[in-house]
């Protein structure tokens, strides 16, 4: 009779936090936005408000929901979560009340570690096709914060169609 002898494997190792999670946790915490868009080409910029809360899940993850109004006086709901991925870099994604589209982000991180760029491709605001999109996220301050929205167009040139101020609120 043979006996099979296994060996038993390494149990499951867990990621330990890197600096760049570390980046990330900065956002937690309750915040108020003023928005400034123009979401077609040509149109006067509308602004609009909101709240923001974002809570850490573990020491890798943010998520940050948002609430408030939009372009056009609707309401409107969205969750964006961040995080870092050793062999990624910073990845994420963002859903919205008002489409049906999972936006799912590429990220880098500034040499300064200021300012997050997260790439994405997602619907064309001429409604067909897709376009690339670039949030940047940039703290001008830990209680102080800019979200800028562009749009390539069809000439490569970013186009710049969203500022979003986001400011800590105080305990």
């Amino acid at each position: 009779m043979t006996t099979t002898t296994t060996t038993p494997q390494d149990p499951m190792t867990f990621d330990q936090p890197q600096p760049e999670h570390s980046w990330l946790q900065k956002m937690v915490g309750e915040w108020t936005y003023d928005t400034e868009a123009s979401m077609e080409p040509d149109q006067p910029k509308e602004t609009f408000s909101g709240t923001e809360s974002v809570r850490s899940l573990g020491a890798f993850w943010v998520i940050a929901e948002a609430q408030g109004m939009m372009c056009g006086d609707d309401t409107m709901t969205s969750v964006m979560t961040l995080g870092y991925d050793p062999q990624k870099g910073y990845v994420g994604t963002w859903i919205g009340s008002m489409m049906s589209h999972l936006w799912i982000y590429d990220g880098e991180m500034d040499e300064a570690k200021r300012v997050l760029t997260l790439t994405s491709e997602g619907p064309a605001m001429t409604g067909s096709g897709t376009a690339q999109y670039r949030d940047i996220i940039e703290f001008k301050s830990d209680d102080h914060r800019v979200m800028t929205s562009y749009l390539q167009g069809d000439d490569g040139q970013w186009q710049l169609f969203m500022t979003a101020n986001y400011r800590r609120v105080s305990s």
